[in-house]
């Protein structure tokens, strides 16, 4: 005898929200959030945002948020200089490894134009082994969902199986 219409509908939405809540936790265990770092002075605004070892610094004017593009950009970084470049997007680029150390670290973004030179200071906040908790927090919750879906299987099967027994006595 087959399944009623109801019921195969039942187990293929069951199918297939179970394969797009894994997908979405697997998509979300290897994702990373950057940090981001925040300096602003009477004439600029630095926004760094960091991933691994790289740091994109968009600079840009406070009084009408025009980017910056004429303009050369050192980061100090725990007592080193590094000079920043430019990308064609208007945007500066950096990559160094002390910005994977962890802890709080000072960050100084020194602007240098024409018109002269302005320093921006801010703070640069690095988890200690935040991607070892990430990824065993991410892989518990995994699990969750599928024990969470295995017992929702569990029962579907249970209620189809009562269905039939109920189906065959009413007969």
């Amino acid at each position: 005898m087959s399944k009623p219409p109801a019921l195969r509908r039942a187990y293929a939405l069951a199918v297939l929200s179970m394969a797009a809540t894994l997908a979405a936790e697997c998509a979300g265990a290897t994702a990373e959030t950057p940090v981001r770092i925040e300096a602003r002075s009477a004439d600029f605004l630095a926004v760094g945002v960091v991933h691994d070892d790289r740091m994109t610094i968009h600079l840009s004017r406070a009084i009408d948020n025009a980017p910056v593009r004429d303009a050369a950009v050192t980061v100090v970084l725990r007592g080193a200089a590094h000079p920043a470049t430019a990308e064609t997007d208007g945007s500066f680029t950096l990559r160094t490894k002390d910005l994977t150390l962890p802890g709080t670290a000072a960050v100084e973004f020194q602007v240098v134009q024409a018109a002269g030179r302005e320093s921006l200071k801010g703070t640069l906040q690095v988890a200690a082994d935040a991607d070892l908790r990430q990824d065993k927090n991410s892989a518990r919750q995994l699990w969750w969902w599928v024990l969470n879906f295995a017992v929702c299987f569990g029962f579907l099967w249970l209620y189809s199986r009562r269905r039939k027994a109920r189906e065959g006595t009413d007969a």
